[in-house]
């Protein structure tokens, strides 16, 4: 649950793209891969085990395919966040409605493909984190399931809180941005304790409270 909050937060900002109906067959069909790529990525642990086998050594860093994910995962999520900074400053979401009702289905397709990106960047890191506490699958895959349904039944309220104050959506991109700068980290071999992380965008959560 913890590992998935990035998740929600990215689908979150997604999705407020999209016209209002849509946004809960988005939400629900993002969060449903995200499930999907933990459940397949479990089914193949002998590979996910692989992925943390050294492939070459750069900047006196052996990387790996894991590394390599991470890296290209949040390069994305970099690029990501500042271009939807960069709209949400210059004012480019405020344009005229009607023009967008031809691409409707194009954005939801857009829009699905980024979710799944990052889906396998965050899958990779959950199902990494669950082989190293668990021996049993079907314990991982239970997991997986209760921690998805929980998201799916919260990711509709924080979507909508999200969506209706701007102050609370460029906090949520400037924390797409911190963990975006921590899986490059992460992929070059530099670990930074998620509790870090998450104290971070509690306190500032505390802050815009206040």
């Amino acid at each position: 649950i913890v590992l998935g909050i990035d998740n929600i937060v990215f689908i979150s900002i997604l999705v407020d793209k999209l016209p209002v109906e849509q946004r809960p067959r988005a939400r629900f069909l993002g969060l449903g891969f995200a499930m999907l790529t933990r459940i397949l990525l479990l089914a193949s642990i002998s590979w996910v085990i692989q992925l943390k086998e050294p492939i070459f050594s750069a900047f006196a860093h052996e990387f790996s395919g894991k590394d390599l994910v991470l890296v290209c995962g949040g390069l994305f999520l970099l690029y990501k966040a500042t271009v939807e900074i960069h709209h949400k400053v210059e004012g480019y979401e405020e344009e005229d409605g009607q023009a967008k009702k031809p691409t409707a289905k194009a954005a939801l397709g857009a829009i699905l493909v980024q979710i799944a990106i990052l889906d396998i960047v965050f899958s990779l890191d959950s199902v990494i984190t669950a082989v190293g506490m668990v021996d049993h699958i079907t314990v991982m895959v239970s997991a997986v399931l209760i921690s998805v349904g929980f998201m799916m039944f919260f990711a509709g309220a924080v979507s909508e809180f999200i969506s209706e104050h701007p102050t609370v959506k460029m906090l949520a991109l400037s924390f797409l941005l911190l963990i975006g700068v921590v899986l490059i980290a992460d992929g070059f071999g530099q670990h930074v304790s998620k509790g870090y992380i998450y104290f971070a965008m509690a306190f500032s959560v505390v802050v815009e409270m206040i």
